[in-house]
């Protein structure tokens, strides 16, 4: 079935933000979240009583906003930041890179910014053994897993499959992704060990822990012509349009079990304009299934159709507030009549988060740059 276009789907559907006017004022908004003198995104930006703050600094955040600024160039338009100057700031010392989730969004980056430079990177990073040599390698990090394999799949898809090592640890990752999946399509947050913690962080996953593999295998069965993958990533996406909430939203935590939703808040709008889109998107490209109804509902959610009424983009400040939350008691108790099945409906006094972070407007570009 071939995707239906944002265009076409979206006619009569008159209260969903528009993308155009999303991506535009995601563009502008990332300018004022980058550092001017280190030439590094900020962690958050965030809401104070003296007005928008940029706090810490990400080199994760910033790879994940170029690749988003990147497609926003690559749809025709001119990026207001320095795309080119932000790479080299991160390429200069590479001593951040603590994870292999960190070694697979550089290699991503790389591949789509500046894919002449992966041998060499690749080789300085050793990048063809991070599942050994990382801890999140080690203990099966179901996103920082797939974002590796993301990675690994991006570099084939540029010219570069034959990189040492490649094809066997993009194996390996797909077989740690395999066994932190449930028969539902649903993963757990990480590979499950003996200990009561690895228990349940083995069982409950995030929604992000969900999108990132749909996206890593999606891409890995293009490079590679995985059936296999394909399917997978088809059937996670499914279950997960199958779980979304009645107002469009995506639900924050599931039980790989039995394939259920465990917690329902936060929700976070990155979720609805970019990571539910992001794995959507990837997942139609590769099987050619028609997510449009789902990527709509979930747009729809932030222009008003969600519990507090409220308009969550914020045209003046260049960005889309960050989550409708609960308060940590009452999002525990939550998730556990949830998980018992004793509630299924709202619970406890919604709040809205006043921050935003640069991936969030980084990965609403990626998703929906070149689109409209």
């Amino acid at each position: 079935m071939r995707p239906a276009t944002l265009m076409e789907a979206e006619q009569g559907k008159a209260d969903v933000p528009g993308v155009p006017e999303l991506c535009e004022l995601a563009a502008r908004g990332l300018v004022h979240m980058l550092d001017p003198e280190k030439q590094v995104f900020c962690h958050t930006y965030v809401r104070t009583a003296e007005g928008m703050v940029r706090e810490g600094l990400s080199p994760r955040y910033s790879m994940m906003t170029l690749l988003g600024l990147r497609r926003y160039e690559v749809a025709g338009r001119r990026s207001p930041i320095g795309i080119a100057r932000v790479l080299d700031a991160l390429l200069k010392d590479t001593s951040w890179i603590a994870s292999a989730g960190d070694l697979g969004l550089l290699l991503w980056t790389c591949a789509e910014l500046a894919p002449e430079l992966l041998p060499e990177i690749y080789r300085q990073t050793r990048a063809g053994d991070a599942l050994r040599c990382f801890p999140d390698g080690r203990q099966g990090s179901t996103m920082e897993v797939a974002w590796y394999l993301t990675g690994l799949a991006t570099c084939r898809l540029a010219g570069y499959g034959d990189l040492p090592g490649l094809t066997e640890e993009a194996t390996a990752a797909h077989q740690i992704l395999d066994g932190n999946r449930g028969h539902c399509g649903v993963y757990g947050h990480r590979s499950q060990d003996p200990t009561m913690s690895g228990f349940v962080r083995g069982r409950i996953g995030s929604f992000a822990d969900q999108v990132y593999p749909t996206i890593a295998l999606a891409r890995w069965s293009q490079a590679s012509n995985d059936e296999e993958a394909r399917q997978v990533a088809l059937r996670t996406a499914q279950t997960l349009c199958g779980l979304q909430g009645p107002l469009g939203e995506w639900c924050w935590q599931y039980d790989r079990a039995s394939g259920r939703v465990v917690s329902r808040y936060p929700v976070y709008s990155v979720h609805q304009h970019a990571m539910g889109p992001m794995m959507l998107f990837e997942t139609s490209a590769a099987t050619g299934y028609n997510f449009a109804p789902a990527i709509l509902k979930g747009l729809a959610w932030i222009g008003g159709d969600n519990e507090l009424g409220r308009d969550f983009v914020e045209p003046s400040l260049g960005l889309v507030w960050r989550s409708i939350y609960l308060e940590p008691i009452s999002a525990y108790a939550d998730a556990a009549l949830r998980f018992s099945r004793l509630r299924h409906g709202a619970a406890g006094k919604l709040k809205v988060r006043y921050e935003c972070r640069p991936y969030e407007l980084g990965w609403l570009l990626y998703a929906f740059a070149g689109r409209q």
